[in-house]
């Protein structure tokens, strides 16, 4: 609804400004109703003509002006969009007198795509695990989309599927899958007004569970055995610098004297002379 009003006041603002400005936009391909049809990659070439001749132009693009070339500017001026991209759709571009930004007038490029899903793609998931399947479905006109197993439409109802749409990515979801349920051939179909249906196709295969590590326990584990392990390490070290110290401290080296029983002392300073 706020499309259609938006576009109608386009139009009215188009149809009481351009036949009394003075100027007047031609473009190929040929504007029809003030809007230019196009496609992707397609080159667009707009023409600005103006009364009188001597009239200086500028060219706007959603009212940002456009930088051009100086020759390009004097009584007609041309304009080159190529390639076109998405962001041209609905882009709007003016043609004024420099001097008098009131004399202008406009067109619209209608940008027309298909989504660019195709082929086939194999999938591999793990019993009970996620599967998530993605569809490609940006597109002007907007398309509609259906998924399918094994050659029938889906029942949503059942078999655990979720599917999604933002208008860019269709998503196809299965929070836990079965083998018996989910394994097979998949495939997301695209409808559209203008162009030809689209298909793209899943073969998705059911392993077998595999056992695996928790990562987010296993580290946490492994550094806190670290942490003991060097704690213990430093407590043998340093009960075992202790004892010799201790040892040293209280052991005596003594030898008999040739000439008597004196015994002497080694570590005692007091035996000797």
């Amino acid at each position: 609804m706020m499309m259609s009003v938006k576009a109608s006041v386009f139009l009215l603002v188009l149809y009481f400004t351009t036949p009394i400005s003075g100027l007047e936009v031609k473009s190929d391909p040929e504007v029809s109703g003030g809007f230019v049809h196009t496609e992707l990659e397609k080159t667009v070439s707009l023409t600005c003509l103006s009364e009188p001749q001597e009239a200086e132009l500028v060219w706007l693009r959603n009212g940002q002006l456009i930088s051009i070339a100086e020759g390009n500017t004097w009584g007609s001026s041309r304009l080159c969009v190529t390639p076109v991209t998405h962001n041209d759709h609905a882009a709007i571009f003016t043609c004024q007198m420099k001097n008098n930004a009131s004399v202008n007038a406009s067109v619209q490029l209608e940008v027309t795509y298909a989504p660019l899903h195709s082929g086939k793609e194999e999938v591999s998931v793990e019993q009970t695990r996620e599967l998530e399947l993605s569809c490609d479905v940006f597109a002007n006109p907007p398309v509609l989309v259906s998924w399918q197993q094994h050659g029938d439409p889906i029942d949503l109802s059942e078999g655990g599927f979720l599917l999604t749409n933002d208008g860019f990515t269709s998503r196809l979801k299965v929070g836990r899958v079965d083998r018996a349920v989910h394994q097979g051939p998949y495939s997301c179909v695209t409808s559209s007004p203008i162009y030809p249906n689209r298909t793209k196709s899943f073969e998705v295969t059911v392993t077998d569970k595999t056992l695996q590590f928790q990562t987010d326990l296993i580290f946490p584990m492994i550094a806190g055995l670290v942490v003991i392990g060097c704690t213990t390490l430093l407590a043998i070290i340093s009960r075992w610098r202790w004892i010799t110290q201790v040892t040293q401290k209280h052991t005596h080296v003594f030898f008999y004297c040739p000439c008597g029983n004196q015994t002497i002392d080694l570590h005692s300073k007091s035996d000797f002379p």
